[in-house]
């Protein structure tokens, strides 16, 4: 089978959505598909930048989303989606797999006989900004009524779909994975109040404010926090307070240098927001915290009960830092409670692994292939 992945970013992109791409193409050939990742031209390999390596049967193929030199600063997905185009006609694949709505849209006008299966990571027209709502709701239902299958990144997103548009031809839910490793380091559970992290984005309905002002309740502890920008980092560091738990900004790091982290790591934080945006994750990082067998505080979120039970993590209220900082007590304060949560999790990481989620992708993608 032949497969079109088409990503209108850079490539290698610093966010949760470029790890997600080149390790859901990774395990895709791996399976023996040959896949073309189409997507705008990044500073290095993707796979490289992401410490993987690249399946002989990936092709890697850049494709500018900007106007000609002098006019380079201009681009557009339109651009993109016309280079796309041209390079579809020239290379037919089999199905065409994408997760951006108007790339998605024009795939459906210029090539309506190849198959489409359109990835929701989230309900756009929940997430916009309220003054163009409408408009990309509109272009939403095209999708996912027009696109041969969809498939959700959670039950909350299928469930949202279904709410706003109706019945959907074909819905999967298949969230994301991680790398699972038969083998970790034995943790120093005696010493959990100094082996604390938080990795991920910085955006506000991560919560990491949050993190950070629970931290001032934290005497004695120790935060390693992993991501972020310079400007997001001195922001946090100046609302940071003498005495409480000591905050250690590791900023962007290699995904190696975060695994080395948590496989150290204790504990791991996921303070995520009830915002509309944590409606809908699947968070990596999570299942990141889960296989490297660290006990995790957790938002009480739909989206994170998706995967961990009532006695998987310590539950917190989302946005309040009292509750953060508790429950962080609470672990430190039972490193016996904190080895039995990982355990739990530990053991729970290997039913969401990239390999797992190409199986059940592939199964999708050869009904689809099939079916034209």
């Amino acid at each position: 089978m032949k497969l079109l992945y088409a990503f209108p970013e850079p490539l290698p992109l610093p966010r949760a959505r470029g790890l997600q791409v080149v390790n859901t193409v990774r395990a895709l050939a791996e399976l023996g598909i040959d896949v073309d990742l189409c997507h705008v031209s990044g500073a290095s390999d993707p796979f490289a930048a992401n410490d993987l390596a690249r399946p002989q049967n990936v092709l890697l193929t850049p494709l500018s989303r900007s106007l000609p030199w002098p006019l380079d600063g201009i681009h557009s997905n339109r651009f993109f989606a016309a280079r796309l185009a041209r390079h579809m006609r020239a290379r037919r694949p089999d199905v065409i797999m994408v997760r951006h709505l108007k790339i998605a849209q024009s795939l459906f006008e210029r090539f309506p006989r190849i198959p489409l299966l359109y990835e929701a990571h989230e309900v756009f027209a929940d997430t916009a900004p309220a003054r163009r709502q409408a408009r990309i709701a509109t272009l939403e239902r095209r999708v996912v009524q027009g696109a041969q299958a969809v498939v959700a990144n959670s039950h909350a997103t299928a469930r949202r779909l279904g709410e706003r548009y109706g019945l959907i031809p074909t819905i999967a839910v298949i969230p994301n994975g991680v790398d699972f490793r038969s083998l970790i380091p034995e943790k120093d559970w005696a010493h959990c109040a100094e082996r604390i992290v938080y990795a991920g984005s910085f955006f506000g309905w991560k919560g990491v404010d949050d993190l950070v002002a629970a931290a001032r309740e934290l005497p004695g502890l120790r935060i390693s926090l992993f991501g972020g920008d310079e400007v997001s980092i001195r922001k946090l560091r100046e609302r940071s307070l003498v005495g409480g738990a000591a905050l250690e900004f590791a900023g962007r790091v290699s995904p190696q240098r975060v695994a080395q982290a948590l496989d150290q790591a204790c504990i791991a934080v996921l303070p995520n927001r009830a915002d509309a945006d944590s409606a809908f994750t699947s968070p990596i990082k999570l299942f990141e915290y889960m296989a490297a067998g660290c006990a995790i505080v957790a938002s009480d979120l739909p989206a994170v009960r998706e995967i961990l039970a009532e006695d998987e993590a310590v539950w917190i209220r989302p946005g309040d830092p009292h509750s953060l900082a508790a429950g962080l007590r609470r672990l430190v304060a039972d490193p016996d409670l904190a080895r039995a949560l990982s355990t739990r999790v530990r053991a729970k990481a290997r039913q969401y692994t990239w390999a797992r989620r190409a199986i059940d992708l592939t199964r999708v993608l050869q009904t689809m292939a099939s079916a034209a």
